[in-house]
């Protein structure tokens, strides 16, 4: 199917499902290499940390590192295309491993944090393939695209914590030395993988064209889509990166952690095989508010109890949670830009996202040490009251500016 957009730009679904077969796989390779870090960070840290309330600032490193590399991917993307950025963050992802298993053979916490930050540039990267999947592509496969791509996580959920199981011991007594290492070749793995995305050219519009960001930024649809990305990622993040440390605080073995973890991961992009036709019957909303609900159920069962089984199934909502109001809320923010502007707007999506995430997970060591798992999982209920009642208001204020339009004898803007 090809279409042209308002902007002329000419949409090839064929090219478009090429590029999601390749950002799949690479989302599962970028997936596996997060799973490690997930997976070891805090353990790795309450080993090198000075103090036990540090154990999870590597995880915190990484979050930043999300963070600050979404503007630049942004720039870079705008720039040079879309694959140049590719390239630069598996390369990053490559010097992430190296480092990190340099840091724990020579046991140094500052050195681990420095890897764990540049695995997290590497993710701001693989963030966008998601919008990258969309890029040329018809209005109506744009979702399933968005959706497809997050599924390659799937196979990130299986790879990267059986990658640590594999290897954990090779080089012991330096517990996850040698995962970081199989880590660098993964990355490198990815590197040839998205050589060969067949991506659109930036065009001069898209280095000026465009609204302003403000205006973009203030719309109702937008402030929803942001909120609950900022809601959604960061209370998932949260429970995740807490969990692992909690259940070795209760006793649970190494192996019962990298379980949970697995199907974690599996749970957060396994619906993906099926999330962009529930959007597309259902509404991008409607999606993200089922999302949030299961992020609180997800709390509410960690609250419930303390066994291996009550943080398995806390993990596996929270995973399936995650994946409906994240792609649901990516999905909401393609519907508020034209093609020209969709990489600043996109960019600047993340960075509000992963901002916050940084912010938050500098609190979740100190929260868990200081007030124990229930605290963590406590702290999910507020915020996603809220994201449900801004859904609520841009769907109100998306009705009356339609009822209005329609009462002029106007056209309501699809944006």
């Amino acid at each position: 199917m090809i279409d042209v957009t308002a902007s002329n730009e000419i949409a090839d679904d064929a090219r478009a499902r090429a590029n999601v077969v390749r950002l799949a796989a690479a989302q599962a390779l970028t997936g596996a290499n997060s799973a490690v870090i997930f997976a070891t960070g805090s353990i790795v840290g309450a080993t090198l940390a000075p103090d036990m309330s540090l154990a999870t600032v590597p995880l915190s490193m990484y979050v930043v590192g999300l963070a600050a590399g979404t503007l630049p991917t942004g720039a870079i993307s705008r720039r040079f295309g879309r694959r140049a950025a590719f390239i630069t963050g598996t390369g990053l992802g490559a010097l992430t491993g190296l480092t990190g298993s340099f840091a724990i053979l020579h046991g140094s916490f500052a050195l681990f944090c420095l890897a764990t930050f540049l695995g997290g540039l590497y993710g701001s990267v693989a963030q966008s393939y998601r919008f990258a999947a969309a890029d040329g592509a018809s209005a109506a496969y744009r979702p399933k695209a968005v959706s497809w791509v997050m599924a390659g996580g799937v196979f990130a959920g299986v790879l990267g914590p059986q990658l640590v199981q594999w290897t954990m011991d090779v080089w012991s007594p330096y517990l996850f030395a040698f995962s970081f290492l199989v880590q660098a070749a993964v990355a490198l793995v990815a590197m040839g993988i998205v050589a060969g995305v067949d991506m659109p050219k930036p065009a001069p519009a898209d280095l000026h064209g465009g609204r302003p960001l403000l205006t973009i930024v203030s719309q109702p649809r937008f402030i929803a889509a942001a909120l609950c990305g900022v809601i959604a990622y960061p209370m998932m993040n949260l429970v995740m990166t807490s969990a692992p440390l909690a259940m070795k605080m209760c006793g649970l073995s190494l192996s019962d952690s990298n379980f949970g973890i697995q199907w974690h991961i599996v749970a957060m992009y396994g619906p993906s095989f099926f999330t962009g036709a529930l959007i597309a019957r259902f509404g991008a909303p409607k999606i993200v508010a089922a999302g949030l609900l299961l992020e609180a159920g997800a709390a509410s069962i960690g609250l419930s109890g303390i066994t291996a089984m009550h943080f398995w199934a806390t993990l596996i909502v929270l995973g399936v949670g995650w994946n409906f109001s994240f792609v649901g809320a990516s999905a909401l923010v393609l519907e508020t830009h034209r093609p020209q502007e969709r990489n600043k707007v996109q960019a600047f999506n993340d960075f509000l996202v992963f901002g916050m995430m940084a912010i938050g997970s500098f609190s979740s060591g100190q929260l868990l040490a200081n007030y124990g798992w229930s605290a963590v999982n406590m702290v999910v209920f507020p915020p996603v009251a809220l994201g449900l009642v801004a859904l609520s208001l841009a769907s109100w204020a998306r009705r009356r500016k339609a009822r209005i339009e329609a009462a002029m004898g106007e056209f309501p803007d699809a944006i």
